[in-house]
């Protein structure tokens, strides 16, 4: 029997309790992908941008780079743009890492979105499959009951393997989801750290511009 046959026969076996298995799973597999490439997206962006931007950062081209952040969708784009708003007003370093801040809990629960119901998804489709399993045993010892007695052991263990096979396709499915999920957590985490180290970056470029312009506004001959 080839590997086509085996599968339709496992999925013939399962009963009607993998349809929504089979749902789950699907979901799954959709929000992975699209947290993916979003993910993926939204790294390139970031790298990209702050690779435009620091240099200017370095030369104190602000106006530059805020119209620069203005135009663009990337996230650290988003929170350099947020400080360099608030720079237009006098202030403090604080209150600059305050308005970042902001822009930071804005657009972490955007990185963050959907990643979680993976791993739901992952403890649904084990409880389903195990009630799948339960309903096929229960349907299978009644079945027994009625039946010749020396026919009972092989149609028993029937039974047994055919309930069996709800448990091991959610099995197959969630341990996946539950690796996907961490991954996905780690990506998003990395994403994260890279928005914090670009944030700090900012505040020490713009605390070293300022203090060496107050420097130069020190020594100009009055």
């Amino acid at each position: 029997m080839d590997t086509i046959s085996l599968a339709i026969k496992f999925f013939r076996d399962c009963g009607l309790f993998i349809y929504p298995s089979l749902i789950i799973m699907a979901l799954g597999v959709t929000i992975a992908v699209e947290r993916f490439i979003f993910l993926t997206k939204a790294r390139s962006q970031n790298r990209q941008l702050w690779a435009q931007v620091q240099p200017m950062l370095q030369r104190g081209q602000f106006k530059e780079v805020l119209k620069l952040t203005d135009e663009s969708d990337a996230a650290v784009g988003k929170i350099i743009n947020y400080g360099l708003i608030r720079m237009q007003s006098p202030g403090r370093r604080e209150d600059y890492d305050t308005a970042m801040e902001e822009g930071m809990m804005e657009i972490v629960p955007r990185l963050e979105k959907r990643t979680h119901y993976i791993a739901t998804f992952a403890n649904v489709i084990t409880l389903v499959g195990l009630l799948g399993t339960i309903i096929g045993l229960i349907k299978g010892f009644t079945a027994v009951a009625q039946v010749n007695p020396a026919e009972k052991a092989e149609m028993l263990s029937g039974s047994i393997s055919i309930a069996m096979n709800n448990t091991a396709f959610a099995l197959m499915v969630a341990i996946p989801f539950l690796l996907i999920h961490a991954f996905l957590q780690a990506k998003t985490g990395e994403i994260v750290d890279g928005l914090e180290s670009a944030k700090m970056s900012f505040l020490n470029l713009v605390q070293r511009i300022r203090a060496e312009q107050a420097a130069a506004a020190e020594k100009a001959p009055r």
